[in-house]
């Protein structure tokens, strides 16, 4: 079955949507595009795509069955109960919206109407992600205790309308939607408390540096951070386990696990080991022979896989794979998250 799809909002993000669905996904046509930028509805018609004069317009087009919403945050939750309440289904750009309690409301017009109601949540099929999941998930190292995350840049302050605290800037509805998320599926277990440490280096009305600890009520521990003031980069992504270390160094996925060897035994001297830390035994280098370095897993993955579970859904019956059930989880995390800042302290929950 064909699906036509119009995008509200041809910015940045629109256009990567418009180009990856023309390109990979044939179940789709993007017919056309709704933005109150002149400029922007322009650049559609030169790209070959229809410009609507209106929002109602487009609402009222009956060839369109899906609607792709990509403007600022601020914007969301009341273009997607029109889209929703026009018959549409509806794909959101992350943020979904600027809280929990706006999406729920989202999230009633979507069951009320039928429709169908997603998150474009598209770092789930990041290719670093998907390897520290597999590590995870099949146990490669044992039982995972600490999880550090970190997307790390030096541009400063943060760009356009994402500067701005009433279009739902800053850094943690920016990059910490897509950390959180990554490790709310990656980990099956609910989060019981969360510490947020914000800061505003460049940007006067939002967060642009933050630290933001998650622990889990099976006992593992997350330190996700989002920077763009730092020049010396931290892995991705570091790893502990029980029976050994993983590394993801970047987005180009260099890296390795050291593991443990089963039939090693280290033995421990009484005598002081005298090393470049000084005298200690704690932290004297392991021998080599009690351990093994292995090349991270090997995955396959592309974004498009998000529209193409979106076309199985309407035409297969397909199960969703971004569900909003799962985003709330996000946004509640979220939420936590400016009222640890706010109250300095940590919060103790259950999401």
């Amino acid at each position: 079955m064909s699906h036509k799809l119009a995008i509200i909002g041809f910015g940045g993000m629109g256009g990567w949507h418009w180009k990856n669905i023309t390109e990979k996904i044939d179940a789709i046509t993007v017919k056309g595009v709704w933005d109150i930028r002149k400029e922007a509805r322009e650049k559609a018609e030169e790209n070959g795509l229809y410009a609507y004069g209106s929002l109602n317009e487009l609402l009222e087009d009956s060839e369109v069955d899906l609607v792709t919403v990509a403007t600022p945050n601020d914007f969301h939750k009341p273009l997607v109960i029109d889209c929703l309440r026009a018959g549409k289904h509806v794909i959101c750009e992350k943020p979904v919206a600027l809280n929990s309690s706006e999406l729920r409301e989202m999230m009633e017009v979507a069951k009320e109407t039928g429709r169908l109601f997603s998150v474009h949540q598209n770092r789930r099929w990041d290719k670093d992600f998907c390897i520290v999941k597999e590590i995870i998930g099949k146990e490669i190292l044992g039982k995972p205790y600490f999880i550090e995350s970190r997307v790390q840049g030096s541009r400063g302050a943060m760009h356009g309308w994402r500067g701005h605290k009433v279009n739902g800037g800053g850094m943690l509805l920016d990059w910490g939607v897509h950390l959180i998320d990554q490790l709310l599926i990656m980990i099956d277990s609910p989060v019981v408390c969360v510490d947020a440490h914000l800061q505003s280096i460049f940007s006067e009305e939002v967060d642009d540096n933050i630290k933001l600890f998650l622990y889990f009520e099976n006992g593992i521990s997350a330190l996700l951070e989002m920077a763009t003031n730092c020049f010396i980069n931290h892995p991705r992504w570091h790893v502990s386990c029980t029976d050994g270390t993983a590394v993801v160094q970047d987005w180009s996925c260099q890296g390795k696990m050291v593991q443990l060897a089963t039939d090693a035994q280290m033995e421990w001297a009484d005598d002081i080991v005298y090393t470049e830390a000084g005298p200690t035994r704690t932290m004297v280098p392991r021998p080599a022979f009690t351990m093994k370095e292995l090349e991270l897993p090997t995955v396959q993955t592309d974004w498009s896989d998000y529209y193409k579970n979106i076309v199985a859904v309407l035409d297969e019956g397909a199960e969703l794979i971004v569900k909003p059930e799962q985003v709330l989880r996000v946004m509640t995390v979220v939420d936590t998250a400016f009222e640890s800042y706010r109250r300095k302290e940590g919060i103790h929950c259950h999401i």
